[in-house]
């Protein structure tokens, strides 16, 4: 994806991971827990129904904070499901680990490249930290990393850049389809941004642009490079083109869903439908996704689904047959079958996740 020309890596230590054969992958639900005294990643093995039941939990090496982070995608699996990224808020450092038939095996940790991570994404071997700074006294920006075969990350010199302001309240990081662009939301400014990646793995400087509503929050992309955004107070949901320079172009600009709190953003993984969870109506929305990127509602009342309390982050399994939704004021991950026509059929829940638990990501 990028040339390794630019810096010298140091040879890693570690054996290859025979492992690492797609066969061999769990099925599998992880979280964080955001513990300030040491975070850890929670693991949920995944049955063929959609139940799901404890399977183990794995210290970061790093701390979390133990309350909100008013974000999404605090942790992150790479496209094959070899590698797993988490941030640790608390210590301002992100760590891998290697995804095991029946484990997780940490191979590195590494400060963030700025303070207070809230969000990672992963393109290829290209890894990108959303750092939140400004709520803790410093600065919000963004900076690279790459990973190699053996799980250790090295920092990419050039690649940290700042976002449109010093404290923005950013909330998410991803990649584009292409690894060739990042996009960034920022709740207090209601803009949306964009950094072009080069083939170094850099990103360039920021190209903000506004959001159709107040609030951008949460969002997926799709691999037609349709970008859409949840926007908070009015409960809506945005579509947007990426273009090939970076900017953005509105498609649908704030579809309310005429529920409470829309924050997170999924799509179905064939892309027809795009989920928001409402965290203060406790239910989840559907809306039907165009070609073109346009969006209309699913259900009528914006009511697709109800979740247990107060739904945060959401992630849809490799196979696309399972959603999961992590409900922060209940405690638990509660899981949906998804149906053909985009609807949700509620299958389990799993109880007992510990206070400040955030992030979602499923196999």
């Amino acid at each position: 994806m990028f040339s390794l020309g630019l810096f010298a890596l140091p040879l890693a230590v570690f054996a290859h991971d025979e492992d690492h054969d797609p066969k061999n992958l769990p099925e599998a639900v992880y979280t964080i827990s955001n513990a300030p005294d040491g975070n850890r990643v929670l693991a949920f093995s995944r049955k063929s129904g959609g139940d799901l039941s404890p399977a183990s939990d794995y210290p970061t090496g790093g701390k979390g904070t133990g309350g909100s982070l008013g974000n999404q995608g605090a942790l992150a699996l790479t496209d094959d499901g070899h590698w797993l990224v988490t941030v640790n808020a608390g210590s301002d450092e992100i760590s891998v680990f290697s995804v095991r038939e029946h484990a997780l095996v940490l191979t590195d940790v590494v400060p963030s490249g700025g303070k207070h991570p809230i969000s990672v994404t992963v393109a290829d071997n290209l890894v990108y930290v959303l750092n939140a700074g400004g709520a803790v006294g410093a600065s919000d920006n963004i900076s690279g990393f790459y990973l190699t075969e053996h799980g250790r990350l090295y920092a990419l010199p050039g690649s940290t850049q700042a976002l449109s302001g010093a404290n923005v309240g950013p909330a998410q990081i991803s990649f584009g389809p292409h690894g060739d662009v990042l996009i960034v939301t920022e709740k207090t400014t209601n803009r949306i941004d964009s950094f072009v990646v080069d083939d170094n793995g850099r990103a360039g400087p920021v190209i903000s642009s506004p959001s159709s509503g107040a609030t951008p929050f949460g969002f997926s992309i799709s691999s037609k490079g349709y970008l859409f955004v949840s926007e908070a107070p009015q409960s809506a949901l945005s579509s947007y083109k990426i273009n090939a320079s970076g900017t953005i172009s509105p498609v649908t600009e704030s579809l309310v869903n005429h529920q409470t709190a829309a924050c997170w953003v999924v799509l179905s993984k064939d892309e027809k439908f795009a989920y928001t969870a409402n965290a203060a109506s406790n239910s989840i929305s559907g809306y039907r996704v165009a070609p073109n990127g346009g969006l209309t509602l699913l259900n009528a009342s914006g009511l697709t689904a109800t979740a247990d309390a107060h739904p945060l982050d959401m992630a849809v399994t490799t196979n696309g047959r399972f959603l999961y939704s992590l409900d922060t004021a209940a405690m638990t991950i509660v899981g949906f079958r998804t149906g053909p026509d985009g609807s949700l059929t509620r299958v389990s829940s799993v109880g007992g996740l510990p206070a400040g638990v955030t992030g979602l990501v499923a196999r």
